[in-house]
């Protein structure tokens, strides 16, 4: 039987935060929501009706990204202030602040096992941090401009990075060298990110587009024309089957990524969207924005199609494999012919 799509709808609304929502995290159980703000506080969100926030206290200037740990024992934050931090999430907020770059953090992300951190800096450089030591374990350096956003594979060989130099690098963590960078001619993403099988990257443009790249074959898949300002950030469906997208034009997007087309517009901010993400079952996802509100929605689109995918999944005998390194290594920098290989979608 067809599943009939529905329009996501706004839940509810969180206000806490003074300045501009510049993330927004799930904790793995989903009972949490962690935000990050200009106003330099975290506030950790439980999603119970009539239960208390909490603010987090520790960073000198504003708070620039915020992540559970996968294991859901950790959140660690970014900042303008060159630190990150690791917070137990707790009542008391306690935090460890990790020193070692000399500009502005702009991103936090774990590893899949909860224990490696990569941060993203404005000093230009990616450092990889050991959670259990809180030290820093190497820093990848390349970059020649303020990087954005760092971010492990799904299976946490790789790394991607994404800079104001107009790159997005990819890199293999054992050798610790980069294996393959994209080259854009028109803008820099502002935020890049895996798919869920980590084979895909969808990289949030300044230059108003959501591109999906091969990373085996390095193609341009889809190349999306949906907002009229810069996207701020994109979150895939569990599934992997959408892509949901934040952009400075203060419109959520959904896109479905089978079809290439867009799927959905929300008008829920006042003003530019900084970040959204979905909730791990994917039934519900949190958008946050200069308004210095954290919209929560329930996906209502996807949720048969999810299950649909998960059945078969189970019932398959071999599962796709993520990338093997083979497939995209070495690689050598170079142009991508953007319009041959892509998939456009105007609004």
């Amino acid at each position: 039987m067809a599943s009939v799509l529905e329009d996501p709808i706004l839940i509810r609304y969180f206000k806490g935060h003074k300045d501009a929502v510049t993330c927004v995290a799930f904790s793995p159980n989903t009972k949490v929501l962690a935000t990050s703000s200009l106003d330099k506080f975290l506030m950790i969100w439980n999603l119970r009706p009539n239960s208390k926030a909490f603010r987090f206290v520790g960073h000198t200037e504003g708070v620039t990204g915020v992540e559970f740990s996968p294991d859901g024992q950790l959140v660690a934050s970014a900042s303008q202030d060159r630190t990150a931090r690791l917070w137990i999430p707790c009542i008391h907020g306690e935090s460890t602040p990790l020193k070692g770059h000399t500009a502005s953090v702009r991103s936090v992300n774990f590893s899949h096992d909860s224990q490696f951190l990569v941060t993203a800096s404005n000093d230009r450089l990616v450092k990889v941090w050991s959670v259990y030591s809180q030290s820093v374990l190497f820093t990848l350096y390349q970059h020649t401009h303020w990087v954005r956003c760092a971010k492990y594979s799904p299976d946490g060989r790789l790394i991607v990075s994404c800079s104001e130099d107009k790159t997005v690098k990819v890199w293999d963590v054992r050798n610790r060298i980069c294996v393959h960078s994209i080259m854009d001619r028109d803008g820099f993403a502002n935020y890049v990110d895996f798919n869920p099988d980590g084979t895909c990257l969808a990289c949030a443009g300044s230059d108003h587009t959501v591109k999906i790249w091969d990373i085996r074959t390095n193609k341009l898949l889809q190349n999306h024309q949906v907002h009229r300002a810069a996207v701020n950030y994109t979150a895939f469906h569990p599934s992997g089957n959408n892509l949901i997208t934040a952009s400075t034009d203060g419109t959520v997007k959904i896109i479905d990524l089978l079809g290439g087309r867009l799927l959905y517009t929300l008008h829920g901010h006042e003003g530019p969207v900084l970040s959204v993400t979905f909730a791990k079952g994917g039934e519900t996802f949190a958008s946050g924005g200069i308004d210095a509100q954290v919209l929560l929605w329930k996906t209502n689109f996807d949720v048969f199609e999810y299950k649909k995918v998960l059945k078969k999944h189970m019932r398959r005998i071999h599962i796709d494999e993520p990338p093997h390194l083979l497939d995209i290594y070495p690689r050598s920098p170079h142009h991508h012919d953007v319009k041959r290989q892509s998939v456009e979608v105007n609004n």
